[in-house]
């Protein structure tokens, strides 16, 4: 049975999963595939035994993916942004730290996300799925139903942005 903070994304997941198998893995995580900026936010909640230094760790190991992170021997993240919670609105759930990754394309996000949608190990960023493996233990339930996970994340395509001039 899928964790009650997965079942909310079970349909994006299914679809994504459909279209793969409709354009095909090779197509589908593809740097040319729906190109546009795309913006993957990466919020954690750490586990009572993980220290500042842990923190600090996971912080570097995210930012290390910036150049670890190749395609065809060349970096395809445009960049990374991360900083610890220091809203005082009280709707941070205890997340504890955020990232903001930033994609060219639908494909590079789907061939850095790998796992559940991408299962081909030729088509996934081995630097991101080892950086999983390396967070995973220090993330932390809650008894929160608002958001019962170690991890938030969430994923958009920029349709409209505005900046100072």
């Amino acid at each position: 049975m899928p964790l009650p903070c997965l079942v909310s994304s079970l349909a994006e997941q299914q679809r994504l999963r459909a279209e793969c198998a409709r354009v095909g893995v090779e197509t589908f995580t593809s740097a040319r595939y729906q190109p546009g900026l795309l913006r993957h936010i990466v919020l954690f909640r750490y586990a009572d035994h993980v220290t500042p230094a842990d923190k600090e760790r996971v912080m570097h190991r995210f930012l290390a993916l910036q150049d670890e992170c190749r395609r065809d021997g060349e970096p395809y993240l445009l960049g990374i942004e991360t900083g610890a919670q220091a809203s005082g609105e009280g709707a941070d759930h205890g997340l504890e730290q955020g990232f903001l990754v930033t994609f060219a394309s639908a494909g590079d996000r789907n061939h850095y996300a790998g796992t559940p949608v991408v299962d081909d190990p030729r088509y996934f960023d081995p630097a991101h799925a080892a950086f999983k493996e390396l967070v995973g233990p220090l993330l932390a339930p809650s008894d929160d139903p608002a958001c019962p996970c170690g991890v938030l994340v969430f994923d958009f395509r920029v349709a409209h942005a505005t900046y100072l001039r």
